[in-house]
C-alpha cells in the first residue's frame, strides 16, 4: 500500500494538515514579522539589528523551557483534546498578531512570537509521539516521511507567503493578519477531524519544576540506548540545518552574486530536495525501519555538500542578478543540483532516524522521549548559531562555513556509527539487497514480529547473514563458527553484538560460555540465528550426518524454559552462483558484472514449538528444506 493512501484516512489525514498548517502559520508570521521590522517600522538599523538576533532566541527559548512539560502532558492526557487546545492558544495569538502588525507595535509581536515558540513546543511532543499510536509499524516510515516532506514544503510557501504578503504597499499588515488568522482556524478545524488518541500514561504524576523535569526528561532518554543515539543524530541534523539556513542569505548575496529572487530559488530547491527524500525513504526502505539509510544520508550530504563549496565559493563579481540570470549563468545547474540533493540525502538521513527512535522508546515515556529530544535539538540550534557567528567574526565566507560544516558532518557521523555500528551493519545490507541481490522470501510471515525465536539458516557465506538481517526489522544475533574474513565485518558483526563466534575446536567451557549467551539473548526477547557449519551445509544436500551447528541443538533446547519458543528452519539459494564459479571467462569480475543483481530465494519454513522440538528432527527438517530449495 502507497503511504499516500494515508491521505484518504481518518486516523492520519486530519493530524497531517493539522501539522502542516500550523508549520505554515509558524513561519508566515517570522517572516512577516521580519519584513514588518526590516522595511516597514521606522526604526534605525542597530534597533533592527538588536531585534532581529532576538527573534530567534524568543522562539527557541520555550523549547528549552517547556519541552519536559509538554512531554508530560502528551502522556498523561488525550493527545487529541491537547490538539485542539493548542490550536485555540494559535487562533487567540494570531488574532493579537494581527493587531501588533496593524498597529506596528514591535514589542507584542515579539511577544507573540515567544507564544508561538510556546505553541510549537507544546505541539512537539505530540507531533511524533501520536504516530506510533495511529500508524501500524510497516506505515511508520512512510507517515514520518509524509510529515517531513510537508513541513518543508510548509516552511518554504510560509516563508514566501510571509515575506511577500508583508510587501505589498498599503495592504500588507492586514493582509498578513488576515492570512494568519485563516489558517490557524483552518487548522483548528482540522483537529476537530482527529480521532482519539488515548494516553499513554495516565496516572503519571505531573512535574510542573520545568528545570527539575527538563533534567529527568534528559535523563530519560539518555538511559535507553538506541534512542539517545538517535536523538544525537536528529539534534546534529538541526545544527547542519540551522548553519545551512542562517548563511544562505549571505551565500546568496555574496557567493551567487543573486538577489532575493535566487535566495527564494535557493530555498525552494533545498526544500523540494528534502520533500523527495522523505518521500524515498518508504521506498528505499521497503516500508521497513532502516537505519541503514542513516550512512546513505550522511555520505550523501557530505559528497554534494564539498561539491557545492568546490562549484563556487570566492565572491561573486557581478551582484544583483534575479532568478532567470542566474539560472542560465554558468555552472548554476550544477549548484542547483547540489542544493537539491543536499536536501535529499538530509531527508534520507533524519526521517529513518525519527522512525527508529519511535520504535524504540517504550510506548509510556515516548512523548517524553520526544520532549528531550527536542530539547537537546534546540540546544544544537542556539550552538549551530554561535558556531555561525564566531566563523562570521572570525573573517570566514558562507561557503567557508558550509564547508566546516560538512567536515564536522564527517566527524560526527563516523562518531554515531562508531557508538552504534548497527548503523553501518544496515547500510552494508541495504547495499547488498538493493544493488549486488534481489531477494525473494518465501515463509517470511513465519518469524515473529516481537518475541524470542530460533532460526536455523543454511548460509552459503557470511553474506547471507547480511541478507537475512536486511530482511527483518528486528535485531538478529548470528551464532556462528566461520568468523569473516574481512576485517571491517568482523568488527561490525562484534560491535553490533550481532555475532557469537564458536571455534571449531571449541572446548565444553567455550560451548557452555555460548550456550549461557544464547540463552540470555532469548530470555531477553531477542532473534538468534545458528549459521551451519559450512561443511555440515554441504553435506547437508547428500545426508551425511555431521555437527550441523557450531553449538548441539540439543543442549539449547534442554535449557529453554520457554516451552511456546518457535523454532524456524531457513534455506537460501543464490542463482547463478554455481555457473558463476565454472565459468570460463577470463575475468571472474566481468563474468560476476553480468549476472548482476544476483537472485536469491530465502525460504522460510512454518515453526515448531520448543515443546515438541526435537534437535535431530530440526536438523533432518533443515537438510531436507536445503535440498528441497535447490
Amino acid at each position: 500500500m502507497s503511504q499516500f493512501s494515508l491521505l484518504k484516512q481518518r486516523r492520519f489525514a486530519p493530524f497531517f494538515w493539522t501539522q502542516a498548517l500550523s508549520a505554515f502559520n509558524d513561519n508566515a508570521f517570522r517572516n512577516a514579522l521580519l519584513m514588518l521590522l526590516a522595511f516597514q517600522s521606522g526604526l534605525d538599523d542597530h534597533v533592527v539589528s538588536l531585534y532581529s538576533n532576538l527573534a530567534p532566541a524568543l522562539f527557541i527559548l520555550p523549547f528549552c523551557l517547556l519541552s519536559a512539560t509538554g512531554g508530560q502532558l502528551a502522556e498523561k492526557y488525550e493527545k487529541t483534546r491537547i490538539v485542539r487546545y493548542v490550536q485555540w492558544f494559535e487562533i487567540v495569538a494570531m488574532v493579537i498578531a494581527g493587531i501588533g502588525f496593524i498597529t506596528h507595535n514591535v514589542p507584542l509581536l515579539l511577544l507573540i512570537l515567544f507564544m508561538m515558540g510556546v505553541h510549537s513546543t507544546l505541539f512537539g511532543p505530540i507531533k511524533y509521539a501520536i504516530l506510533p499510536q495511529v500508524l501500524r509499524s510497516n506505515e511508520l516510515v512512510g507517515g514520518n516521511g509524509l510529515v517531513e516532506m510537508s513541513t518543508q514544503l510548509a516552511i518554504l510557501v510560509g516563508m514566501i507567503a510571509g515575506n511577500e504578503l508583508m510587501r505589498v504597499v498599503g495592504a500588507g499588515p492586514w493582509l498578513s493578519a488576515l492570512a494568519t488568522i485563516v489558517v490557524a482556524i483552518a487548522g483548528y478545524l482540522a483537529s476537530r477531524a482527529m480521532p482519539p488518541a488515548p494516553p499513554t500514561t495516565p496516572d503519571l504524576q505531573m512535574n510542573w519544576n520545568p528545570l527539575a523535569e527538563t533534567r529527568r526528561v534528559i535523563g530519560m532518554t539518555h538511559s535507553n540506548r538506541h534512542v539517545w543515539i538517535a536523538v544525537l543524530g536528529i539534534s546534529w541534523f538541526w545544527f547542519f540545518g540551522t548553519v545551512l539556513m542562517a548563511q544562505l542569505p549571505v551565500y546568496t548575496r555574496e557567493t551567487l552574486g543573486g538577489n532575493g529572487s535566487v535566495y527564494t530559488l535557493v530555498l525552494t530547491l533545498f526544500s523540494v530536495g528534502s520533500g523527495i527524500g522523505a518521500l524515498l525513504c518508504e521506498k528505499l526502505s521497503t516500508s521497513r525501519i532502516d537505519i541503514g539509510l542513516v550512512p546513505f544520508g550522511a555520505l550523501g550530504m557530505t559528497v554534494f555538500g564539498v561539491d557545492l563549496y568546490l562549484a563556487r565559493h570566492g565572491l561573486s563579481s557581478v551582484r544583483g542578478l534575479d532568478w532567470l540570470d542566474f539560472m542560465h549563468g554558468e555552472g548554476s545547474m550544477r549548484l542547483m543540483l547540489d542544493l537539491t540533493f543536499i536536501g535529499l540525502f538530509a531527508s534520507l538521513y533524519v526521517v529513518p532516524l525519527f522512525a527508529f527512535m519511535q520504535s524504540c522508546a517504550p510506548p509510556q515515556q515516548l512523548s517524553r522521549m520526544v520532549a528531550g529530544n527536542n530539547i537537546m535539538n534546540a540546544l544544537l540550534i542556539i550552538l549551530a548559531a554561535g558556531f555561525g557567528l564566531l566563523l562570521g567574526a572570525l573573517g570566514c565566507s558562507a561557503a567557508t562555513i558550509f564547508l566546516c560544516a560538512i567536515v564536522l558532518n564527517v566527524l560526527v557521523s563516523v562518531g554515531l556509527f562508531i557508538m552504534l555500528p548497527e548503523f553501518v551493519m544496515r547500510f552494508m545490507s541495504w547495499i547488498v539487497t538493493h544493488i549486488l541481490y534481489r531477494l525473494w522470501t518465501e515463509g517470511v510471515e513465519h518469524i515473529p514480529d516481537e518475541g524470542p525465536a530460533i532460526l536455523l539458516c543454511h548460509p552459503v557465506s557470511v553474506v547471507d547473514a547480511i541478507m537475512l538481517g536486511a530482511r527483518l526489522q528486528r535485531r538478529v544475533c548470528f551464532v556462528m563458527q566461520d568468523i569473516p574474513a574481512n576485517r571491517l565485518l568482523r568488527f561490525i558483526f562484534v560491535k553490533a553484538q550481532a555475532m557469537l563466534v564458536v571455534s571449531a575446536k571449541a572446548d565444553r567451557a567455550e560451548l557452555e560460555r555460548v550456550i549461557d549467551a544464547v540463552g540470555g539473548l532469548l530470555g531477553a526477547g531477542e532473534l538468534v540465528c545458528l549459521l551451519a557449519n559450512r561443511e555440515g551445509a554441504c553435506d547437508a544436500k547428500v545426508g551425511r550426518r555431521l555437527d550441523l551447528f557450531p553449538v548441539p541443538l540439543e543442549k539449547i533446547l534442554a535449557r529453554q524454559v520457554l516451552p511456546t519458543l518457535p523454532i524456524l528452519p531457513i534455506a537460501l539459494r543464490r542463482d547463478h552462483l554455481e555457473k558463476l564459479r565454472r565459468s570460463e571467462t577470463r575475468s571472474r569480475g566481468e563474468a560476476l558484472l553480468k549476472r548482476l543483481p544476483v537472485r536469491v530465494i530465502l525460504r522460510v519454513d512454518t515453526p515448531v514449538l520448543a515443546r515438541s522440538a526435537n534437535a535431530a528432527a530440526m536438523e533432518a527438517r533443515m537438510r531436507e528444506l536445503v535440498t528441497d530449495l535447490g
